[in-house]
């Protein structure tokens, strides 16, 4: 982060079905880009799914200001992901859903709570991050 940036980071949890981790990757390689309208601080967790895994888990889900779950065909199936959507859920952190993929618009888990399913773009991040 450059000195520079007039705001400080959002801490934001990037909740995403393993098969859909190069969607990840690309989510926090944009936010590192010095043209990117926006700046985070991805806090997401890749250990297996133990108990250990999810106390981890929800102490940097609270951490954060919120939660970017990435939908895709993998999600519905995806245990970790939806814990990690009903842990943001149940600690009142914010979230939103992104397609994962241009060409995927599956329907969000259950575990989104109803919330909208947004087009990843530059816009729709920023309005998220600005709104934490």
């Amino acid at each position: 982060m450059s000195s520079s940036s007039a705001t400080t980071p959002k801490r934001v949890f990037i909740a995403f079905a393993i098969e859909d981790e190069r969607q990840r990757d690309f989510l926090v390689g944009q936010a590192k880009n010095e043209k990117s309208p926006f700046d985070f601080i991805d806090m997401s967790v890749k250990d297996p799914y133990t108990e250990e895994w999810k106390k981890k888990c929800r102490i940097r889900i609270k951490g954060c200001n919120g939660v970017i779950a990435l939908i895709s065909k993998n999600s519905a199936s995806s245990s970790g992901e939806k814990w990690e959507m009903t842990c943001a859920t149940e600690e009142d952190v914010k979230m939103i859903g992104l397609y994962a993929y241009k060409d995927d618009w599956s329907a969000a888990p259950k575990e989104l709570g109803g919330r909208a399913v947004m087009v990843w773009t530059w816009d729709n991040i920023k309005k998220f991050l600005n709104s934490l």
